[in-house]
């Protein structure tokens, strides 16, 4: 883990790294605005494809997949009621946490990321390490 010092040094805890992948996998599986729209609206209380198309505008099978990706991530979970399912959130004070965070940490960068030339609005895919650009022009950095 790593921690900041109260003299402002960075340092790392020698205790062996969380499992990296499962962690970018989580992220991953966070990194559609859809699904991210869908969490959010969620953190209002238990709601049904049909309310969730109906609030955010999006197709009713759009709202499924994002729906069948976030179950699968283990981030909501339904059940039965009727003919219909109803979708809740698993950990919504966790999921609060990490996008209160998130916001805060955009906030704090000036929403840098968005001009990142790897990840950065506008850009497609996800680029192999050996596809990484560089952050600045001309300085091969």
């Amino acid at each position: 883990m790593t921690m900041i010092s109260a003299n402002g040094r960075v340092e790392v805890d020698p205790a062996p790294a969380p499992n990296l992948d499962v962690a970018a996998a989580l992220f991953h599986g966070l990194s559609d605005p859809s699904r991210l729209m869908i969490l959010r609206h969620l953190t209002t209380g238990e709601h049904r494809v049909r309310d969730l198309t109906d609030h955010l505008g999006l197709a009713q099978s759009t709202v499924s997949a994002h729906l069948a990706c976030l179950r699968d991530c283990g981030l909501v979970v339904s059940r039965p009621e009727g003919r219909a399912s109803m979708f809740s959130l698993t950990s919504a004070p966790h999921l609060l946490g990490l996008l209160e965070a998130a916001e805060q940490l955009l906030a704090d960068s000036g929403h840098a990321v968005a001009l990142c030339p790897n990840y950065g609005i506008g850009t497609e895919g996800l680029p192999a390490p050996e596809e990484l650009r560089s952050h600045t022009k001309g300085t091969g950095a």
